[in-house]
């Protein structure tokens, strides 16, 4: 089975309207609502002074803008820097998206134990990727019974890509692994006293303004490209006609549109692949795409 990697995303939904207060009695919620009316600046000059002072939902947020290039010029260094502030803080959404970045820079090692803790607690995409990554021996000791668990669990909270990896996974294990997973995976699922009163954080968790973003990504030559060498590869499925079934439902719409299907057999398996793209950054720009869809999403380069 490949490895089904993901790129950065944002999660979660805007509030509406902004506020006019002073910019010394604004919130991260303050800068969120400013996203939502497109003042990007306004939201990043909120959230930077919260996030120097400790913030950890204002530093995610920070971290995604320098991502995005959101009311600051695009800065993967500062991007890091801010998430991994959050992530050491406990954030979730900093840890999984923190694990996402690095893994997608390459820095696989790094970025397998942000999504290695961030799986621990539970946090879908994480459990999917490295859940994955247990399965074929990526960069951790092969554990197909753990790889099971986390997929499931995943699978379970609804991640549809992770639904698509179950079902490969029951295809390939046999079922004495398969039942040690469940049980592993109902185990982990199993609801925790709830804190005492004294022990709840005052605030949930800061809704990111990002995914407003990644429902209207900016015209790029990824949609339309017809010539080049990269493609995006969306999956390894152990029967063709399964990946003919996703190219299907993916090929009406933005990115794919226009785009050819390449299925690449490897093995038992084969690779659905789609392009071509001129290069490396359309292909990326496609993947955060449908990747903000649910789906999983990596560029490779055509041999």
């Amino acid at each position: 089975m490949k490895y089904r990697r993901f790129n950065l995303l944002a999660f979660g939904a805007l509030l509406a309207a902004s506020l006019a207060a002073p910019l010394a009695a604004k919130t991260v919620r303050a800068g969120i609502e400013a996203w939502q009316s497109g003042d990007h600046a306004a939201a990043v000059a909120i959230w930077r002074p919260l996030a120097e002072k400790g913030d950890s939902d204002a530093a995610f947020n920070l971290g995604q803008a320098y991502r995005l290039g959101r009311g600051v010029g695009v800065d993967l260094a500062l991007a890091q820097r801010w998430l991994s502030k959050a992530a050491q803080a406990g954030h979730l959404d900093a840890q999984t998206t923190l694990g996402l970045l690095l893994f997608d820079s390459g820095s696989r090692d790094s970025a397998l134990q942000w999504l290695k803790r961030a799986a621990e607690r539970g946090e879908p995409r994480a459990m999917l990727v490295y859940g994955t990554a247990l399965f074929n021996g990526d960069g951790v000791p092969r554990d197909p019974v753990l790889a099971y668990a986390y997929v499931s669990r995943s699978a379970a909270q609804g991640l549809e890509p992770a639904k698509s990896t179950l079902v490969e996974l029951d295809a390939t294990l046999p079922v004495d692994v398969r039942q040690k997973g469940v049980a592993i995976a109902l185990s982990k699922a199993k609801p925790k006293s709830p804190p005492s009163a004294s022990a709840r954080p005052d605030k949930k968790p800061a809704v990111t303004p990002v995914a407003k973003v990644a429902e209207k990504p900016a015209a790029s030559a990824a949609t339309t490209a017809t010539t080049g060498r990269w493609r995006i590869q969306l999956g390894a499925f152990s029967k063709r006609a399964s990946a003919e079934t996703l190219y299907r439902r993916l090929s009406t719409g933005a990115p794919v549109a226009g785009h050819q299907a390449f299925y690449v057999p490897a093995g038992a398996v084969t690779r659905l692949q789609v392009g071509p793209y001129p290069s490396r950054a359309a292909a990326t720009t496609a993947c955060a795409a449908l990747s903000s869809k649910g789906q999983a999403c990596f560029p490779v380069e055509a041999k």
